[in-house]
């Protein structure tokens, strides 16, 4: 048996002029999250597209736990699941109804259906919404739901592309725990994103795409340690001072800061304490007030910046 759930080597993609696949590598280990990185228009969905079988890479060749995509696509079909970016249930069922047609349609007979569908609603905290139409569901039930039917027979390998686009932060994090309940079980996922920290919670490798390449691969700490900076990560005690911050910072320590999700955050690279203690000495001089400050190793993000000269969501096009 194969040590590996995914192997691929040199996948190459075009649409017209466009290589929107250029050269993929991939070795994914069996039993664990393995995180490909990149903005909208990296590569990520179509690299998922060609190793689930949906479309025939123009150039290389890819194996599902042993089994050639081309080749064996029925094999490959039987071993892995997809959860693409839009929802694949019936919205004018309710939930219990997609998961009973979906078993009977994966050869379950009607009492074991029935059964598998209130097992899976159970497990995604659906049971309450069972009876509804999934049209009045909200986006994380949903989700949540679209997942539960990736499941119905659960897979050896299963495919997340952007799993968690569009929710709120506490039906990420139910998410985020069924993805680990799913590998606790044994089940491979590769999960596409350009969620930094969705990857740096959940992934136990990753694999940094942009423009249709690989550009770096490993651990969530061997990447922010390729970096070899430390970061200095602040908070504003005023969030409209953002713009002047970041211009103090960015002379001051030498590099582009980082903004997070808080408006009063922010983060910058930083050779070593001194240079820290110089950029938060000019904040003060600048009249710009900080709240608290810390300082750690990079975060993905800044990774990412590093690697590739912008962030993870600068770009917009198909992913």
């Amino acid at each position: 048996m194969t040590t590996h759930a995914i192997e691929a080597e040199g996948l190459v993609k075009a649409f017209g002029t466009t290589r929107a696949v250029d050269g993929v590598d991939l070795r994914v280990p069996r039993g664990a999250v393995y995180g490909v990185l990149g903005p909208n228009g990296a590569g990520k969905t179509t690299t998922i597209r060609m190793l689930a079988t949906l479309i025939r890479p123009d150039e290389g060749r890819a194996r599902i736990m042993g089994r050639d995509v081309v080749r064996e696509a029925d094999a490959v079909r039987g071993l892995m699941s997809l959860t693409g970016q839009l929802a694949s249930v019936d919205e004018d069922l309710t939930g219990r109804e997609n998961l009973v047609l979906l078993a009977r349609l994966l050869g379950f007979r009607g009492r074991g259906a029935r059964a598998r569908a209130t097992e899976l609603l159970d497990a995604f905290d659906l049971a309450d919404a069972a009876e509804r139409q999934v049209k009045h569901y909200s986006g994380g039930m949903r989700r949540r739901l679209d997942i539960a039917a990736s499941l119905v027979v659960t897979p050896e390998l299963l495919f997340l592309d952007e799993p968690t686009t569009g929710l709120d932060p506490r039906s990420r994090l139910v998410v985020w725990d069924i993805v680990r309940a799913l590998v606790g079980e044994g089940t491979t996922v590769l999960l596409c994103t350009q969620y930094l920290d969705e990857a740096d919670q959940l992934a136990a490798r990753i694999a940094v795409i942009d423009h249709g390449r690989v550009i770096a691969e490993g651990t969530p700490g061997q990447l922010k340690a390729s970096v070899g900076r430390a970061a200095l990560r602040l908070r504003l005690l005023d969030p409209s001072d953002r713009p002047a911050a970041e211009e103090v910072l960015a002379r001051v320590a030498g590099a582009q800061p980082v903004p997070d999700g808080d408006p009063a955050g922010l983060s910058v690279p930083v050779p070593d304490s001194g240079r820290a203690a110089a950029a938060l000495s000019a904040l003060d001089a600048a009249g710009v007030g900080v709240a608290d400050f810390a300082l750690g190793q990079p975060s993905l993000d800044e990774v990412f910046l590093a690697i590739t000269g912008h962030h993870a969501e600068d770009e917009e096009a198909d992913g």
